[in-house]
């Protein structure tokens, strides 16, 4: 069965191996299948992150790799993932200063479509991914810090960071954020319907695509919530 499992390119603020609208291929984020799939341009890989905000960032620990799903949000050509001051990765990743920093791969995908083939070979998905390569730095400026909470809030819903209170100072000492840099990064596509054989059209199995559809329910109000509260602008836009 066919998968969304190449990788792609990425750029980060003011580096000379990217241009305004395109990131630059390197020897570790050009695809060695399906090459055709694959996409540098900037626009196209901020839309797929930004309509996320669930990705799985990976790293080797101990000696042995480690994927974890995680919340992270975008600001511009950078990245920021979430986790806890007692997490290992986060505290690997140092503060670009005493420490080399932790390298990482981060990857966002979104299922569009299953693809149905004729033969079980050529079944497959419609499917957008970006995969971004790089090394990870705690963030430790407090200023970035909330810019970078208020971020991953706005990630998952827009608007909703500046509709609650801020982090205070014992919970901003409980919460870690780590940055990544937009510099290797690409994204890859699959669109369309099954890839059939020329021998198999005659077979009498069905082939399509299913459309796979997101989205979100009516919101419910929490049990103790104000009645004469009533539902955001941005919620409704949901």
């Amino acid at each position: 069965m066919g998968t969304p499992a190449d990788t792609a390119p990425a750029e980060t603020p003011g580096t000379s191996g990217t241009s305004a609208g395109a990131y630059t291929p390197t020897d570790r984020t050009v695809p060695t299948r399906s090459r055709q799939r694959a996409s540098y341009d900037k626009a196209l890989v901020h839309s797929i992150l930004d309509e996320a905000y669930v990705c799985h960032l990976g790293f080797v620990r101990d000696g042995a790799p480690v994927v974890l799903p995680t919340l992270f949000g975008r600001i511009g050509d950078r990245l920021y993932v979430h986790g806890s001051t007692g997490s290992r990765p986060l505290r690997a990743a140092g503060d670009g200063t005493a420490s080399p920093g932790l390298p990482v791969c981060l990857t966002v995908t979104h299922v569009d479509g299953l693809v149905l083939a004729r033969s079980a070979f050529h079944h497959s998905l419609n499917y957008r991914s970006v995969v971004v390569l790089g090394t990870a730095h705690q963030v430790t400026d407090p200023e970035e810090l909330r810019t970078a909470l208020d971020a991953l809030v706005d990630q998952v819903v827009p608007g909703r960071s500046a509709d609650s209170r801020p982090a205070n100072a014992k919970e901003l000492a409980a919460t870690a954020v780590i940055r990544l840099d937009l510099n290797e990064v690409s994204a890859k596509v699959r669109t369309g319907g099954p890839n059939d054989d020329a021998g198999d059209l005659t077979l009498p199995h069905w082939s399509g695509v299913v459309p796979v559809r997101g989205g979100y329910g009516v919101p419910v109000p929490a049990d103790d919530l104000d009645p004469s509260i009533g539902l955001p602008g941005y919620l409704a836009a949901l």
